[in-house]
């Protein structure tokens, strides 16, 4: 329907006197049911174009789209409200041939067909020198999500990991699992106090690195080189051959863990490839040939102030050491070079100013840098008893993903990741999660999956005909036509979610075709009535779960059948 108005309405105005060439009109869902179904304010943004009141604009807009005239089969009514919106109503027998077309589509209701472009969605990409984090967890279930949602709209993604393991983060990686396993070998070495994750002293060997790991996976890493070596160091025994055993020891507890989460990836991004092929130093050849860059204090710097930075930015350091900006732009050459119409990068806070950097880059070097939608997430905390459980993967005081995927599960976690803006700081309440009730926002769409499966197994047992071939007409009380009009919006929700980047508008819809439902079955009955009434609201349950189990999946969430 909103295709048809939007139509109308722009043929309307094409012949208006006055209206300017370039002017589209637009279609929004009121958000009071009570104005409409569809709404436009094309008249207000009209008004100083004709210079006549918007209220004017409207009546004559609306006396010129029914005299074309508008479907009565679609269109029940246009009205004109307020200072000058106009609002629609949909036609019962319009609703009623899309709920057969809902039921016809099945599981692919929502799904647009492919377009034929593709896209590359870089997320988690966390460091291999810890477990993954809770804020890790958010990073991968927002791009999962997204991922999904692009492909529901047709895209052909592609899921990458940046896979991390060059710099200096590595060598401590290296040092600290060495001087643990130093100290399993010799437990006589020389010690040191350095300051534990909550200011306690914390005794080390000497070799321990000043601002090393401390968490007991380094331990149980050095424990597994001893095992695996015998009791030897490994060969060379220097912090490099550590580093490349925690690494891989690391990475498989990250993949584990993705796989518990639901996340999946379809390739590995190797860092380290990028100075092997020379790709690095490329990029700052290409920038200084340009005239973008100038060595200053034995460092390598980018005139970023030239491109409206507030100041030129260090790409390699004194020490001949990139900084994480220039890697990055080698990385993103890399990815626009493999031809992706669409590049979605999904980062932490930490990475607002130096995202930019990394973009002005691009655009100097030639790149359609149009191309790149950076998602910025904001952090996580988790709550307990109402109080922050702090986190810090260096110091080891931290929640790790695997630890909150233990307490609530993958759905629960999954949900609360995907409830709130990425825009939004996200509390994470273990407490309300570890709780099966309406303090649980998961539940709602869960729980009325899983009672429109019994009523569906109950109407069996009793008889109810569930004729796919029902006349749905017949579905005319106020609850039934609401549930019907909500279910309907799946395919615009998931659009809208996929266009922002913002999984949170189809969470969000999901508890609101739950709503819708418990309001439906409060007023309907299915089973006692009439045959045909019967059938009919039969079908408008099947629906339902149909739009709620596509919707769960695009979440990557299960639909269960019984709870």
């Amino acid at each position: 329907m909103e295709q048809y108005l939007l139509t109308q309405l722009n043929n309307v105005l094409v012949d208006w006197t006055g209206v300017p060439d370039d002017f589209v009109a637009e279609l929004e869902k009121p958000n009071n049911p009570d104005h409409g179904d569809l709404a436009t304010s094309a008249a207000l943004k009209l008004a100083r174009h004709l210079r006549r009141s918007p209220r004017d604009i409207a009546d004559e807009l609306r006396e010129r789209l029914l005299a074309r005239p508008l479907d009565p089969s679609i269109v029940s009514s246009v009205e004109v409200a307020g200072a000058g919106f106009i609002n629609f109503r949909f036609a019962d027998r319009y609703l009623h041939r899309q709920l057969e077309q809902l039921l016809e589509a099945g599981s692919d209701f929502g799904r647009a067909e492919q377009h034929g472009k593709t896209a590359i969605v870089e997320f988690v990409s966390a460091n291999p020198t810890g477990p993954l984090t809770v804020g890790h967890g958010r990073n991968a279930v927002l791009g999962d999500t997204i991922a999904n949602l692009l492909e529901w709209t047709g895209f052909a993604v592609t899921r990458e990991y940046y896979f991390n393991d060059a710099g200096r983060q590595m060598r401590v990686l290296g040092q600290s699992v060495k001087a643990r396993y130093d100290e399993l070998v010799n437990p006589q070495l020389p010690m040191k106090t350095i300051e534990g994750p909550e200011g306690e002293p914390v005794e080390v060997p000497d070799s321990f690195p000043d601002d090393g790991y401390l968490g007991e996976y380094i331990v149980d890493i050095a424990s597994e080189i001893r095992r695996s070596q015998d009791g030897s160091v490994p060969e060379n025994g220097d912090a490099e051959s550590f580093s490349e055993f925690a690494e891989k020891n690391i990475f498989e507890s990250i993949s584990a863990t993705l796989r518990r989460l639901g996340v999946r990836m379809d390739t590995f991004f190797n860092e380290r490839s990028l100075y092997d092929s020379g790709d690095v130093w490329t990029v700052v050849e290409r920038l200084r040939a340009l005239g973008y860059i100038y060595d200053k204090d034995g460092a390598v710097w980018f005139k970023m102030s030239e491109l409206g930075g507030e100041q030129d930015k260090v790409l390699v350091k004194s020490t001949g050491e990139p900084t994480y900006r220039l890697p990055d732009i080698a990385y993103h050459a890399d990815k626009l070079n493999r031809g992706f119409d669409l590049v979605v990068d999904i980062f932490g806070a930490d990475h607002i100013a130096t995202y930019p950097d990394v973009l002005a880059a691009l655009d100097v070097l030639g790149f359609d840098t149009s191309k790149i939608k950076v998602v910025i997430y904001q952090f996580v905390t988790l709550l307990r008893a109402g109080q922050p459980v702090k986190m810090s993967t260096r110091k080891a005081n931290f929640e790790s993903l695997d630890d909150l995927l233990d307490e609530v599960g993958d759905d629960v976690t999954r949900y609360f990741f995907l409830v709130r803006s990425p825009n939004s700081h996200l509390e994470f309440d273990l407490d309300a999660a570890t709780e099966a009730s309406e303090n649980n926002p998961v539940f709602y769409p869960q729980y009325a999956h899983a009672r429109i499966c019994s009523i569906e197994k109950k109407a069996e047992e009793v008889g109810v005909d569930f004729d796919s071939n029902q006349d749905l007409s017949i579905l005319a009380h106020e609850a039934e036509i609401a549930l019907i009009k909500s279910l309907l919006l799946l395919p615009s929700v998931i659009k809208e979610a996929a266009d922002a980047y913002e999984p949170h508008k189809l969470a969000g819809y999901l508890r609101d075709v739950a709503v819708a439902f418990t309001q439906f079955y409060g007023s309907c009955r299915i089973i006692g009535e009439d045959r045909d009434i019967s059938s009919a609201r039969m079908q408008l349950a099947i629906a339902t779960r149909t739009v709620l189990a596509n919707g769960l999946s695009v979440l990557g969430i299960s639909a269960p059948e019984r709870m």
